[in-house]
């Protein structure tokens, strides 16, 4: 009887996979299916919870490693080793009994590198070598491709490929981060520095991109320049035309004028010379992979990538969309076929409805070759019933719709609008005006309208015809060059795909695409999330902006291959080698290695040039906030996560914490508390409401609140 044990890599994921089979018995760490066609001895499904298993700590290999020293750098084990999560023994525990009983195992996490690193790491943990293990590859949660896929399960050659990726990747960020963490925060504090840096192999190059288009718009001078504008009355109606001259020197533009004998704001007569229309097709837009969708999101909602990404989980886990960590725009013929046989359900549960214009796969969007692990985001064959429609949240239902409206969109017509160019004579002087009039909407129907900005109806120009006579009137027009503005959070994401060359505009994403970015496809919000949380940058009203803190980290790295978008795109296109059996993991970790040596030996040169903020000359490492109200010696310091008495040696034990329900507190609060023993009333602390309250100091020197004190 042969025991088939299956790893899923979250308890969800375990729960879609068993809901494709008949189950026999669930319990809090795994599911027993009964035996069917598929497995004839039926078979248990257990599962991660998200990383079972992590690398150690230094301490876990030297204890004299947990405290922060230059000269223990930098911090390399021998052997790079793994330990149990926090607080997933006893899951561990079951798969790793499991594992030992099985005669063959399943790897059915997420399809890619992740998933395997996931698989194999707790694998290599539980100690169980040498039994046969097979790889599930599928690309949706819907219970037919579940079936379809455990049926074909493939072997695992490939998957140790992208194991060994996964672990070139993961090691390398944990050198990095270890040593370079470390050595810039220990340079810095010699400097007065009163915190803590974090350093990431591609956390960094990405706050340095900020910092960077932070001192083009700081060091950006505005400048007049000046144009000559005309505007035309025609009997069809206004328009306006600039003369081909932008100018600096406003002289300049002025002898134009009084070369054609003409003058600003009098009345004159201009000649339509000439006027040429084109009819424009634009093309449907690609097949969404998860970053496009992520900008038009954040252009469309102001989504930040991370929402977006957790809103396509929750999709994927309703079985509605395909797998969403992908990076390819492109599908095959298989799933072009069921899209084609389900396109009337689609249109219903989009509400529209047309013609397609062709059924025929169309290579701009069907493409096989350029498919590789998955294909692009479209929606599943599953049609949601107006019930589930109503039951999704807000942010679900707009994505819902994106994906379904840009599948739909390659079956419609193109979306047709005319080009307009007249040229306008005003005593021989040519003046340029354009405009664009819609003639078929086409796939843009299945689209939200955008709000008719100015320029739109600008665009509109009258007919008029060649020959005609025209009223005109000239003024120089003074303008201001404009600094480039912040990037906004989809944009971001552009910005570390093409590493740091912007690209509004699709084709050239596409073009870059061969450039390997900062980051993959799944990382990419999350580095955007954990630079946020480190307070290197901030959100406002969807723009990014550098910290202080961030300045500050950039400075310190400027210079270094920590600061180089494109080095690292140059590490992460080694890394994508290893996973395609071209690269070496032992080349890379070597490189790494010698990458971290550099670093030391390096840097403590480099550091002169930082400039400690402002904010942190005031709080210098270890400052005295206020005297201990216990002991008579030690004042209160501020110790990272927390505040103490900096007399803890000698026994004094009073702590504060850095946040008190919901509530940063601040070293004034703790100052005011130290010294008069209660706060005024403050606002914003959380419980099962936000409420307000006054802080006060009991005898023991904990903090209580003090609800009797009135605001």
């Amino acid at each position: 009887m042969t025991r088939v044990v299956i790893l899923a890599e979250k308890p969800s994921q375990a729960k879609a996979y068993a809901e494709a089979f008949t189950i026999q018995e669930k319990t809090k760490t795994y599911i027993l299916l009964k035996p069917d066609e598929i497995f004839p001895n039926g078979a248990t499904i257990t599962w991660g919870v998200g990383h079972l298993v992590e690398l150690k700590e230094p301490h876990d290999y030297k204890m004299e490693w947990k405290k922060w020293k230059l000269d223990q750098l930098p911090i390399v084990p021998d052997r790079f080793l793994e330990k149990v999560s926090k607080g997933k023994w006893e899951q561990f525990q079951t798969v790793k009994r499991l594992f030992q009983q099985a005669d063959v195992l399943v790897n059915a996490a997420d399809v890619d590198r992740e998933g395997s690193n996931i698989f194999y790491s707790i694998l290599r943990l539980t100690g169980v070598k040498g039994k046969p293990i097979q790889r599930l590859w599928i690309n949706s949660l819907e219970k037919d491709e579940v079936r379809k896929g455990f049926k074909n399960l493939q072997n695992n050659d490939k998957d140790l490929r992208l194991f060994d990726e996964a672990k070139a990747r993961q090691i390398s960020d944990w050198m990095v981060g270890i040593n370079a963490s470390r050595l810039f925060t220990l340079l810095l504090q010699k400097k007065g520095f009163a915190s803590y840096l974090s350093i990431g192999r591609v956390q960094s190059p990405t706050v340095y991109l900020i910092y960077q288009r932070h001192k083009e718009i700081e060091n950006f001078v505005s400048e007049p320049f000046y144009q000559i504008q005309g505007l035309f009355q025609s009997k069809a109606g206004a328009y306006k035309g600039l003369a081909e001259i932008k100018e600096k020197d406003k002289a300049k533009v002025q002898s134009l004028m009084d070369k054609y004998g003409l003058k600003e704001k009098e009345d004159l007569t201009g000649i339509v010379q000439r006027v040429d229309k084109k009819t424009k097709h634009q093309k449907s837009p690609k097949l969404h992979s998860l970053s496009t969708l992520q900008s038009v999101a954040n252009r469309r909602w102001k989504y930040t990538p991370s929402q977006v990404l957790k809103t396509m989980q929750r999709l994927y886990e309703k079985r509605l969309v395909s797998y969403p960590r992908t990076d390819c725009n492109f599908i095959t013929e298989s799933e072009f076929a069921y899209l084609v046989n389900n396109l009337n359900s689609y249109q219903g549960a989009l509400n529209v409805s047309f013609t397609p214009a062709s059924i025929k796969p169309n290579k701009r969007y069907v493409n096989s070759s350029k498919v590789q692990e998955h294909y692009a985001i479209i929606p599943t064959k599953s049609i949601p019933s107006q019930k589930k429609l109503g039951g999704l949240s807000r942010e679900e239902h707009n994505i819902y719709h994106e994906i379904l409206a840009t599948t739909l969109a390659m079956f419609h017509t193109d979306h047709v609008y005319e080009e307009t160019t007249i040229f306008t004579h005003v005593q021989d002087l040519p003046f340029k005006s354009t405009g664009r009039r819609e003639v078929k909407r086409g796939w843009k129907e299945l689209f939200p309208k955008p709000s008719a900005s100015k320029q739109e109806k600008e665009a509109d120009l009258p007919d008029v015809q060649k020959g005609a006579q025209v009223g005109a009137r000239l003024h120089i027009k003074e303008s201001m060059t404009q600094p480039p503005k912040p990037y906004t959070e989809g944009q971001l994401i552009n910005m570390m795909k093409t590493c740091g060359k912007l690209m509004d505009n699709e084709e050239d994403v596409e073009i870059l695409k061969e450039v390997e970015g900062l980051g993959t496809e799944a990382t990419r919000s999350s580095i955007i999330e954990t630079i946020k949380a480190q307070k290197y940058i901030e959100v406002k009203r969807n723009n990014v902006y550098v910290t202080d803190k961030g300045i500050m980290l950039c400075e310190a790295i400027e210079g270094t291959l920590l600061s180089s978008p494109s080095m690292t795109a140059k590490w992460e296109s080694y890394l994508k080698k290893i996973g395609s059996g071209e690269g070496s993991k032992q080349v890379f970790l070597k490189q790494t290695s010698q990458f971290v040596e550099k670093l030391i030996q390096e840097t403590p040169d480099s550091i002169q040039q930082v400039h400690i903020r402002s904010t942190e000359e005031k709080n210098k490492w270890n400052a005295p906030i206020a005297k201990c109200p216990a002991c008579s010696t030690g004042s209160i310091v501020d110790r990272y996560k927390f505040y103490a008495c900096s007399a803890y040696k000698e026994g004094c034990k009073v702590t504060f914490p850095k946040k008190l329900a919901g509530k940063t507190l601040t070293k004034n609060m703790i100052k005011t508390l130290c010294e008069k023993k209660r706060t005024r009333v403050l606002k914003g602390f959380k419980g099962k409401k936000t409420f307000s309250t006054a802080l006060t100091l009991d005898q023991d020197y904990k903090i209580k609140f003090d609800f009797k004190k009135k605001a």
